[in-house]
């Protein structure tokens, strides 16, 4: 037998008797634009890099729990069969959920090739109602890392707390700083600010295979608009491509329009959108809202 590894990274097993010719085809250069990627491989990069605490299974549904600290590490990601009807699966991850003190959530996708439009109107006709709209966007990573010098950014493998003071999500509790440093290679960047004060500007990235993953660029509102949010990316880039990464992916909300601008100036377009649908309220549910 044979092992083969496919343009999306996926190995599989041939009869060498099937062989008819072959080359060594060479790594794609870092530098090529619009990297190829399917939506189930960018669902589960995302998901390792944004990694909930607990997991659970249901067919090939990925229950995930990190104590309600975002709705990404608190939802469950269906990328395939559930292994029973959708309304058995359904009563499952309202259980599932229930028990941990959560509201259910599904993660669905639409807008590429493998997404789930159909699952998305099932939900609706369920009473599912839809919380939050994002998209994914994927460039080429090299051209992030020569936007800018990165020049005065500093890195670290953790996030200190200089970094979670400008991070928006005040009061960070030791779930969610579990989830923002989980991941396969794990990095934080910041702009020191003056003596005393938060960073000018902060940044996160993880590193998984090919694919470097920007989530968390923040910059102090009095200093937008001077390319801090550029160098941050850009010293990441770096540390990236140092590690061997050759594309890049992100999430931002489908109304955030200055970060829209900021990515497209960057390289990066639009994959697919991604929605977060609750489960609707029960009689006498009395929990909160995430």
């Amino acid at each position: 037998m044979l092992m083969i590894t496919r343009r999306d990274g996926r190995s599989v097993r041939i009869a060498e008797s099937a062989l008819v010719a072959g080359k060594v085809v060479p790594a794609a250069p870092a530098r090529r634009r619009g990297p190829a990627a399917s939506y189930e491989e960018l669902a589960h990069v995302a998901s390792r890099g944004w990694p909930p605490l607990e997991t659970g299974r249901l067919g090939a549904w990925r229950l995930r729990a990190a104590g309600g600290f975002t709705r990404r590490a608190n939802s469950v990601l269906p990328l395939g069969d559930p292994g029973v009807p959708l309304d058995a699966a359904l009563v499952a991850v309202r259980r599932w959920y229930g028990e941990r003190g959560l509201p259910a959530y599904v993660q669905t996708a639409t807008g590429a090739e493998g997404t789930q439009e159909l699952l998305c109107a099932e939900l609706e006709r369920r009473g599912w109602v839809r919380e939050v709209t994002a998209e994914l966007w994927t460039g080429a990573l090299a051209p992030v890392a020569d936007r800018a010098e990165g020049a005065g950014v500093v890195l670290s493998r953790q996030a200190d707390e200089a970094w979670l003071a400008r991070y928006r999500r005040k009061g960070v509790s030791e779930v969610a700083l579990r989830v923002l440093s989980g991941g396969p290679s794990v990095w934080f960047a910041s702009v020191p600010g003056a003596r005393g004060e938060p960073p000018q500007a902060i940044g996160r990235c993880v590193v998984d295979g090919r694919w470097a993953g920007f989530a968390a660029v923040e910059v102090d509102p009095t200093r937008r608009r001077q390319g801090l949010a550029t160098e941050v990316m850009a010293a990441l880039a770096r540390r990236a491509l140092d590690e061997g990464a050759s594309a890049a992916w992100l999430q931002v909300e489908a109304d955030n329009g200055g970060a829209h601008a900021l990515y497209a100036a960057l390289g990066f377009t639009p994959h697919h959108s991604y929605h977060h649908y609750r489960a609707p309220d029960e009689p006498g549910d009395s929990r909160g809202r995430a």
